[in-house]
């Protein structure tokens, strides 16, 4: 409990606060290298909104029913989302390499299987979305609507 706790106070604006910035730091260059971590633990890397540099965070990969999946655990005014969005949903994915993805955001009617997929894979996002990760999926459909998903697919025009 004490972890979950933490993990509230780290984004309890919506946003990570110092310490959660600079642990998410060092979370996007472990993911980016790739080792250590999960085939899924990726670093996102999108053009500011404002500046146009690249912006990086750390993020995992669901994987549901042979698609790939990327999940706001903070909602949809989160940095990456609305750096994604006027980026024209095209974005970089890090993990042993570099991945040109486009980007496609998904029906809210649809995400709940993904939501509770994501759960599974992805710990620290656990105190963030308040449904317990084995939950019916019936209580991810009351939620769906405030955590935005996206399909990822590889974008063959980057490459």
């Amino acid at each position: 409990m004490l972890h979950y706790r933490l993990k509230r106070w780290m984004y309890r604006k919506g946003s990570p606060n110092l310490l959660a910035r600079a642990l998410n730091r060092i979370s996007a260059g472990l993911f980016s290298a790739g080792y250590l971590v999960p085939a899924g633990w990726v670093t996102l890397e999108v053009p500011g909104r404002r500046t146009g540099n690249p912006v990086s965070f750390p993020l995992v990969v669901v994987d549901h029913d042979g698609e790939r999946y990327l999940v706001s655990m903070l909602g949809a005014d989160t940095n990456w989302v609305r750096n994604v969005r006027a980026a024209g949903m095209r974005a970089v994915l890090h993990h042993r390499g570099r991945e040109p993805v486009r980007m496609y955001e998904v029906d809210p009617a649809a995400t709940a299987p993904i939501l509770r997929r994501y759960l599974e894979v992805a710990p620290g996002a656990r105190p963030h979305i308040p449904v317990e990760r084995g939950a019916p999926l019936a209580e991810f459909d009351r939620i769906a609507a405030r955590f935005p998903v996206f399909r990822l697919a590889s974008d063959a025009a980057e490459r």
